[in-house]
């Protein structure tokens, strides 16, 4: 099917006076098939995008034209499942890969202002209650509220001077502290630490620790891996198993916290532009965090409106830190006490 092609100049920009469109693509042209290869989503999954992203890509300025939320919004499907600004993307979708530019930028900040309406933890007792059970099939630990980790998202040095950003392996990087539910919802997303502060010091630091902290009761737990901190609320794997229940624990405690892994080989799938094959995000920090938070928006924003989280997940391990395992005098003693009552209750 012919495709319609006409590339704007750069200075015809977003909007403009009366609200008038550059309507130079109409999705309702082309396939299905093309929307999904060359964008990365269904048709219904963009159309419900215009319409929940449409009034905030439409506010008027000063402009003399503009292109329309749709053109936008494909704009930036193309260059977070691409990671890249390609010229027949944008001969596709009738503009200039200058407007392209623009797109994703207008787009990513919608989207990052969403965030705390598609993530964060449920309030509805029967939700929490039927990931908990999930979690519990996956290798039998009760109370499993979410597992949490870290990835590292390769950026462009901000500048000669700035080695905050310098992670162990020695790459520029954003450091985000990351907790998904046994679908692979995400319930956290802090996407805006140095790539050079380690696992233990983002946690520290989390907002999410933070939350935790401050309640006064838990219904349940967090998995997270030896990097973290044992807190009442937050299990960890026994530095140095002993008893077959100890083992035991430990292969269901992997078991389980690979989901959070999964999610991750999904969504750097998914959004290209997250995973470094096209090179790295070439944004100041604050941009790049903002992207990859709109990238987790549209992760779950995806699955909340049915598509399948594991679709697009590849077999490699993501960039992840490879920090060594907590002190033993760093370890909470009733943390500890609750641990080794839930050995010994489930694992025995």
């Amino acid at each position: 099917m012919a495709i319609p092609i006409a590339v704007l100049d750069c200075d015809l920009l977003l909007y403009g006076r009366g609200h008038r469109t550059l309507d130079r693509f109409d999705i309702d042209t082309v396939s299905d098939e093309f929307l999904l290869t060359t964008f990365g989503f269904p048709r219904e999954f963009i159309c419900y995008l215009v319409e929940m992203l449409g009034e905030t890509l439409s506010r008027p300025t000063q402009r003399s034209r503009a292109i329309s939320p749709e053109v936008q919004i494909l704009a930036a499907l193309g260059f977070y499942t691409s990671g890249s600004f390609q010229t027949r993307m944008g001969d596709a979708i009738g503009i200039s890969q200058a407007s392209m530019s623009r797109c994703v930028t207008n787009v990513t900040k919608a989207l990052a202002e969403k965030a705390a309406e598609f993530i964060g933890f449920s309030r509805d007792e029967a939700s929490q209650q039927q990931a908990r059970e999930e979690f519990y099939r996956v290798a039998g630990i009760p109370s499993v509220m979410g597992v949490v980790d870290c990835v590292h998202i390769a950026i462009k040095a901000p500048n000669a001077e700035d080695l905050s950003y310098v992670n162990r392996k020695g790459f520029h990087s954003i450091n985000c502290q990351l907790v998904c539910d046994p679908r692979g919802l995400l319930l956290s997303a802090e996407t805006h630490w140095p790539g050079g502060l380690l696992d233990t010091a983002v946690f520290q630091q989390s907002s999410l620790k933070r939350l935790f902290e401050e309640q006064d009761s838990h219904d349940g737990w967090l998995l997270g891996d030896s990097k973290y901190l044992l807190k009442k609320w937050l299990m960890t794997p026994l530095q140095y198993p002993e008893t077959p229940a100890e083992y035991r624990y430990n292969m269901a405690h992997t078991a389980t916290h690979e989901i959070i892994d999964r999610t991750v080989r999904a969504m750097q799938t998914r959004f290209r532009c997250l995973d470094g094959s096209k090179g790295y995000l070439q944004y100041s920090p604050e941009k790049c965090s903002h992207i990859i938070l709109a990238c987790c928006v549209l992760h779950n924003v995806s699955l909340q409106t049915g598509l399948d989280a594991w679709t697009f997940e590849r077999t490699e391990n993501p960039e992840q830190s490879e920090e060594g395992c907590e002190p033993m005098e760093s370890m909470d003693s009733e943390a500890f006490r609750i641990r080794q009552e839930l050995i010994r209750n489930h694992f025995s």
